[in-house]
């Protein structure tokens, strides 16, 4: 009868953590399958900063061990996805009498190029800002500036190109999935999901259950698994401003402001940077979490301090907010909780095992997701070794150097494409850019054209391989394109798209 197979392993959680824990479980030969109630990297995986980064910050919380961690993540990602992961480099104003001393700052980035097996990305230098082009859009409150490397991260691409090769190698992943309640039962889990468009539930069989649902995982243990008093993570909001841009440098800003916090400033997506984050404690619905307006003055009068044009609300094109599941350590502000990842078994020798997972962040999702192995391996047996740390995400098979080789290429293939899109494409799916192309010849065998350089063929692309369901999954997570359309456009698209759904396959 279908429905009897038992499955290795269930996840619930669509984020990063989710889909990189079944992507490793699918590589090794376990069989996987996942349930994302909504859309991939619909929460907190694809609110953060972009950034790929050891967490210089964190230093001064003594966090040694997840910044070494995190530092000897970077290249590695960047590797496995150079398409979508890249280095930038950072520009660290240092004022005299300011909230650290130079010093510390001289300390703290020597252990970051040194703690991290760094190869490939330059180290640390000091600027002068009155020669520097760097010190050109800043007031003149700086004459020295610390440059140093980290990388910079298409987060929700990352998550989805997770879940791709996740299913590319057997997971079963199931987006607007639901999962109702999940039991124990003769040894192994009984799972019941619906299905949020058709509602149709369904029960899945599976030896272990992996509950990786972000800032939902408390509520999944209270409202699925029915445990009650669970209080695990410390739910943190971090927002952010995109503007108009701001300075044509290539370089990104880290500003210390007086209260103690750090605010980013950074190139995004050619014509705008983004600005961010802030860090406060949280405690609605993550699906309601909104940016606030004591936020975005805050944003812009942050930024307001170092540029010599100021920031206003009149600059902002895009605002977004998510909310940091972090483990609750007990610390005393918002932006001292750990960034640290926990993993927890719950479930004795004779019980269906529970893994769950508790904070994490980007850098570190594939180092989190070997450690969860580990566990599921202790629990229900080892299948397979470590192997994603050489591995390739979809379309990352290349070279880290040769990415403007790749958009050479495509454009050589197919010259109806301007440079942008070209670029863009690449950007986003690498060498695959050329699979989804496929025999177009022309700008009109890419079918319909529903605003910026989004066309037909690119949207089933996005439908048939990469889960998207709505515009704003196309606008948002698998593009930023959302920067471009109209509203009028952006409402075409999901007319679009729902008639796709709706037609016979």
């Amino acid at each position: 009868m279908a429905g009897e197979a038992v499955s290795d392993i269930f996840v619930i959680g669509g984020g990063i953590n989710g889909c990189g824990i079944a992507r490793d479980a699918a590589g090794r030969g376990y069989s996987v399958v996942l349930a994302e109630m909504a859309d991939l990297a619909s929460g907190t995986s694809s609110a953060s900063t972009k950034l790929i980064h050891g967490g210089l910050r964190y230093l001064e919380h003594y966090e040694f061990r997840l910044v070494r961690e995190a530092l000897m993540e970077r290249e590695v990602l960047w590797a496995m996805a150079p398409h979508v992961i890249w280095p930038l480099r950072f520009v660290l104003p240092y004022q005299k009498g300011g909230i650290r001393p130079a010093w510390l700052i001289r300390l703290g980035l020597f252990l970051y190029d040194h703690i991290g097996g760094r190869r490939l990305l330059p180290a640390t230098r000091t600027l002068d800002m009155r020669r520097d082009p760097s010190g050109q859009p800043l007031k003149k409150l700086f004459t020295k500036a610390f440059e140093y490397s980290d990388g910079w991260v298409d987060d929700a691409r990352l998550v989805v190109l997770n879940a791709r090769d996740a299913a590319d190698h057997g997971a079963d992943i199931r987006v607007g999935t639901r999962v109702v309640s999940a039991r124990r039962e003769n040894g192994h889990w009984d799972v019941e999901t619906e299905d949020l468009a058709s509602g149709t539930r369904e029960t899945v069989k599976a030896r272990m259950l992996v509950n990786a649902s972000g800032p939902w995982v408390d509520k999944v243990l209270v409202g699925a698994l029915g445990q009650n008093n669970v209080h695990n993570v410390r739910l943190v909001q971090g927002s952010h401003v995109v503007v108009r841009k701001k300075f044509s440098d290539p370089r990104a800003y880290f500003f210390q402001n007086p209260d103690g916090r750090i605010i980013f400033a950074i190139p995004y997506q050619d014509d705008f940077t983004l600005i961010g984050t802030t860090d406060r404690d949280y405690d609605g619905d993550p699906h309601d979490v909104r940016i606030s307006d004591e936020e975005i003055d805050y944003l812009c009068r942050s930024a307001s301090e170092y540029f010599v044009e100021p920031v206003t609300r009149a600059d902002i094109v895009w605002t977004y907010s998510g909310v940091r599941p972090l483990f609750d350590d007990g610390a005393s502000k918002a932006q001292e909780a750990t960034r640290d990842y926990v993993l927890k078994v719950d479930g004795n020798a004779n019980q269906a095992p529970l893994l769950n997972v508790f904070g994490g962040k980007l850098t570190t999702y594939r180092r989190l997701a070997e450690a969860a192995l580990d566990r599921i391996g202790e629990a229900i047996g080892e299948k397979g070794g470590k192997w994603t740390a050489t591995s390739r995400l979809p379309g990352g098979d290349f070279g880290v150097g040769a990415f403007e080789a790749e958009v050479g290429k495509l454009a050589r293939s197919y010259p109806f494409l301007s440079s942008s899109h070209a670029r863009r494409l690449v950007r986003l799916y690498g060498t695959r850019a050329a699979t989804m192309l496929g025999m177009a010849r022309s700008v009109e065998d890419l079918g319909q054209h529903f605003g910026s350089d989004i066309y037909e063929l690119e949207v089933r692309w996005l439908m048939r391989e990469e889960w998207a369901r709505h515009a704003e999954d196309v606008l948002w997570r698998r593009t930023k394109c959302g920067l471009h359309f109209t509203a009028d456009e952006a409402e075409a698209l999901e007319g679009y798209m729902v008639k796709a759904r709706q037609a016979p396959s």
